[in-house]
């Protein structure tokens, strides 16, 4: 089982906080779908290597930008890679979306397209907030973009959330969890606003003119979050992911299966080699067109595997398993845990090591220390 992301990398306006690579250059978008359609007929042998492919995701950026018949291109010519699969029947395939561009008939467009997933970054429910990040859209439009795609018959909807934002409180935060609740979506993911460097939103907090907020405050949202949805019927499976129903996709990374990424600035990974397209929009489109993908490799040795493994695997309910580990790898492990599951962050089971309630807040740091 494998995984296909195909990067969409065009936005209609930049959001302060964000540090994916993307661009506002609208008129490269048509050139650019057919270089990405061009970079799979380039990779022919590795998705063959890689057949079945199970899940397709489409990440940005916005995919949203695209007009239907440019997904419906994207479409086509996967199809035509994925020689050994007759369809996309069983796959789930996910299109990322902003709420504002799911109109009416956008949402009945979608009918056209293999899509059975959709992806909204809501990011909040305070239009004040919406307005600082610079986000398009409206609180408003979240919910008119989830009832559309009902309608549409997608039955399969996450939406992303932020706290952490300068001066929110904790009343503000449990409005927006509240609000996340109602729409009834089938998966929620929800990340700390981070200030990160070469953003607008970092040179604002290094200016002085916003502060973030303090771990304290940081601490208590991320478990008012964990203890409402969990109320709601939403499992924990993973640190920032609560679910009525897994991405499938999402699971695949922190499961270390093997995924194709295509586009400017996507990354590959094969199990044993992970390989990169150069961040650079103009750069990919012209050499791909030249019939050369401009990417580098990297060849994974076991330490770097295993390293992989830890900030991937113990990001899950199910965390770190054992079997996935040599005799050495796994009595190191235990060693360096040892003292966290002494503090009762993290727990051993016979086949597993996971994080516990109580780490999951400080994770990273955690992973830190059981790192080679």
């Amino acid at each position: 089982m494998s995984g296909l992301y195909v990067h969409i990398p065009f936005c209609a306006s930049r959001c302060i906080y964000c540090g994916f690579y993307s661009t506002t250059q609208a008129a490269l978008r048509q050139r650019y779908v057919d270089a990405v359609c061009r970079e799979m007929d380039l990779r022919q042998e590795e998705f063959n290597t890689l057949a079945p492919i199970q899940t397709i995701y489409f990440g940005g950026g916005t995919p949203s930008q695209l007009s239907i018949s440019q997904l419906e291109q994207l479409f086509h010519s996967i199809a035509a890679t994925m020689k050994s699969q007759s369809d996309f029947a069983d796959m789930e395939i996910t299109l990322e979306a902003n709420p504002d561009d799911v109109t009416e008939e956008f949402a009945r467009d979608l009918r056209r397209l293999p899509v059975n997933r959709v992806s909204l970054g809501a990011q909040t429910f305070s239009n004040a907030r919406l307005q600082f990040i610079h986000r398009r859209h409206t609180s408003e439009q979240v919910g008119m973009a989830v009832e559309r795609l009902r309608k549409a018959g997608i039955q399969n909807i996450s939406i992303d959330l932020m706290f952490g934002f300068p001066e929110e409180t904790l009343s503000d935060w449990e409005k927006d969890v509240e609000a996340a609740i109602s729409l009834q979506t089938e998966h929620i993911s929800a990340y700390a606003l981070t200030y990160e460097e070469g953003t607008p939103l970092y040179r604002l907090q290094q200016a002085g003119k916003v502060q973030p907020l303090e771990e304290e405050t940081l601490r208590a949202m991320y478990f008012l979050m964990k203890e409402r949805l969990e109320a709601a019927g939403y499992e924990h499976y993973e640190i920032s992911n609560f679910a009525r129903r897994r991405s499938q996709h999402n699971s695949g990374y922190w499961q270390a299966r093997p995924y194709i990424g295509l586009g400017a600035a996507a990354h590959s990974y094969s199990g044993t080699t992970r390989s990169w397209n150069v961040s650079d929009l103009q750069q990919y489109i012209t050499s791909i067109e030249q019939g050369r993908r401009p990417h580098e490799t990297e060849t994974l040795d076991a330490p770097t595997r295993y390293n992989d493994l830890i900030i991937t695997a113990l990001r899950t309910r199910e965390g770190i398993p054992f079997a996935l580990l040599d005799a050495k790898q796994r009595q190191y492990l235990l060693q360096q845990a040892a003292p966290m599951i002494e503090r009762g962050l993290l727990q051993a089971t016979a086949d597993h090591l996971h994080l516990t309630a109580e780490g999951l807040f400080i994770s990273d740091n955690i992973m830190v220390d059981l790192l080679l």
